[in-house]
C-alpha cells in the first residue's frame, strides 16, 4: 500500500469508526480486562488510558467487533502494589470470564501477572517498558530502552556537547534495566556515566540527589522515574538552579507529567517517545479529533502512555484476524507479522514486540515540541512466538 494511500485511509477509518453500527453479533462477547492505574504514583496516567480503551473499544465494536463478537471490557487498577493488582486480575479472569487481557501498568506488576496467568490468556501489554518479556501469550506495544535511546543517546549528546551523565530511576525492574541500557548506549558514544541512583516511588525530597549531581559536574541526566516521583524531582531540578546548565531526558515524561513539571520548570528537558499529543501526522490528527469530539475538549491530555492502549488493542485486532481465532494457540502462531494502521502509522508485530518511528520533544512556551524523528526503529527484542 503506498503511504499517501494508507494516511488517507487511516484518517477516514479514525474520523469515521464511530459511525458505523455492525448488522448481528456473534452469539456471545468478549470480555477483555483492562488494567490501567488508577491508583498510586502513576494515577495521573489512568483517566486519559481509560479514556483511549473505552473509545478504541467502541470503534472496533462499531467495525463488528473481534471476529464478529463485541468486546466488553472489565477494568481493573493496576496502580497497587504487585500482588493486589495480580489479585484483581484474577477475579477478573475467573471471577467475571475476561478471556483477554490489556495491560498499561508498571513491570512490577506485569511480572505477578505473568507469574499467575503461566501463558493461559492473551496478554497485551501496551507501555513503555525494559524489554525482555518472551512468555507465552506476551505481545507487546510499546516502547523498548533500543527503541528510546540507542540512536537518540548519540544524537543528543552531539547536538547539546554533553559528555558526562548521571542516572536517575526509581527502584524496580523498569528504571533499573532501563538505566543500566543507556549507561551503555552513552559509554559506546564516548561519554561517562558519573553515578546512578534508584529511589522508592514514596521519596518525595531529592535534595540529597540533586546535590550529587551537582557535585559531579554531569551535563546530562538520564530520568527513569515515573509519574509523581518525575515530577518532585524536576521541580526540584529547577528550584536548585541546574536547569540551565543540565540537559535531562526521560522516556515516559509526558503530557501529564510535563502539566505537573510546568513549562517554567522544563528548561533544557527532552522526552522521548513513538506518540506525543501534538504529533502532527494525518492518523495522529484524526485519532486526536476523535478523541476530543468523544470526551471532550476538556479530557484529560493524550500522550504516549495513555495512547499506548489504542495501539494494544489494534494489535488485539490484527492478531486476531490473523489467526481467524481467539484462541491463545492459534494467535501464537499467527502473530508473527501481524499489522495494522494506528494513531502511530503502520506498525507490525516482530518478536513480540513492534517496531516503531520515535520522536525526541524539547518543551517550548505550548509545551512539548518534536524535534528529531527517528523512522522505523527496531525494537531490539529478539523473542520468538
Amino acid at each position: 500500500m503506498q503511504r499517501r494511500t494508507f494516511v488517507t485511509t487511516a484518517a477516514a477509518a479514525w474520523a469515521g469508526s464511530l459511525l458505523a453500527t455492525p448488522s448481528a453479533w456473534a452469539e456471545d462477547t468478549v470480555k477483555v480486562a483492562v488494567i490501567l492505574p488508577l491508583s498510586g504514583p502513576a494515577s495521573l496516567f489512568g483517566p486519559p488510558a481509560k479514556n483511549c480503551a473505552t473509545m478504541v473499544a467502541e470503534q472496533i465494536n462499531a467495525r463488528g467487533g473481534l471476529l464478529g463478537r463485541k468486546i466488553e471490557i472489565l477494568f481493573g487498577d493496576g496502580g497497587l502494589p504487585p500482588a493486589e493488582s495480580a489479585q484483581t486480575a484474577l477475579k477478573l479472569w475467573k471471577g467475571q470470564g475476561a478471556q483477554i487481557l490489556v495491560g498499561m501498568h508498571d513491570s512490577a506488576v506485569r511480572v505477578a501477572l505473568v507469574g499467575m496467568f503461566k501463558g493461559q490468556i492473551p496478554y497485551f501489554f501496551t507501555p513503555n517498558y525494559e524489554g525482555g518479556e518472551c512468555g507465552a501469550g506476551m505481545f507487546m506495544s510499546g516502547e523498548t530502552p533500543q527503541q528510546s535511546f540507542k540512536l537518540v543517546m548519540p544524537w543528543l549528546m552531539a547536538e547539546r556537547d554533553a559528555k558526562k551523565w548521571y542516572l536517575v530511576g526509581n527502584d524496580y525492574v523498569w528504571g533499573r534495566v532501563t538505566n543500566q541500557t543507556v549507561r551503555g548506549y552513552i559509554t559506546d558514544a564516548g561519554g561517562t556515566v558519573l553515578g546512578d541512583e534508584y529511589l522508592p516511588f514514596t521519596v518525595d525530597n531529592f535534595d540529597s540527589t540533586l546535590a550529587r549531581i551537582r557535585e559531579t559536574g554531569a551535563e546530562g541526566v538520564v530520568v527513569s522515574l515515573v509519574g509523581g516521583s518525575a515530577v518532585s524531582f524536576n521541580r526540584a531540578f529547577a528550584g536548585f538552579g541546574l536547569q540551565d546548565k543540565v540537559v535531562r531526558i526521560g522516556s515516559v515524561l509526558e503530557e501529564n507529567t510535563l502539566a505537573g513539571i510546568g513549562n517554567q520548570n522544563a528548561k533544557n528537558l527532552y522526552s522521548v517517545a513513538a506518540f506525543f499529543g501534538n504529533l502532527d501526522t494525518p492518523p495522529a490528527r484524526a485519532f486526536k479529533e476523535a478523541y476530543f469530539k468523544r470526551f471532550g475538549e476538556q479530557a484529560p491530555a493524550l500522550n504516549a502512555l495513555a495512547e499506548s492502549v489504542v495501539e494494544g488493542f489494534l494489535l488485539l485486532e490484527a492478531v486476531a484476524k490473523k489467526a481467524n481465532s481467539l484462541k491463545l494457540a492459534d494467535m501464537e502462531r499467527a502473530a508473527e507479522g501481524a499489522t495494522y494502521n494506528g494513531p502511530r502509522g503502520t506498525v507490525t508485530l516482530k518478536n513480540r514486540h513492534v517496531d516503531q518511528d520515535m520522536y525526541v520533544a524539547d518543551v517550548g512556551p505550548q509545551g512539548f515540541k518534536i524535534v528529531k524523528t527517528f523512522p522505523n526503529v527496531p525494537s531490539g527484542q529478539v523473542c520468538k512466538a
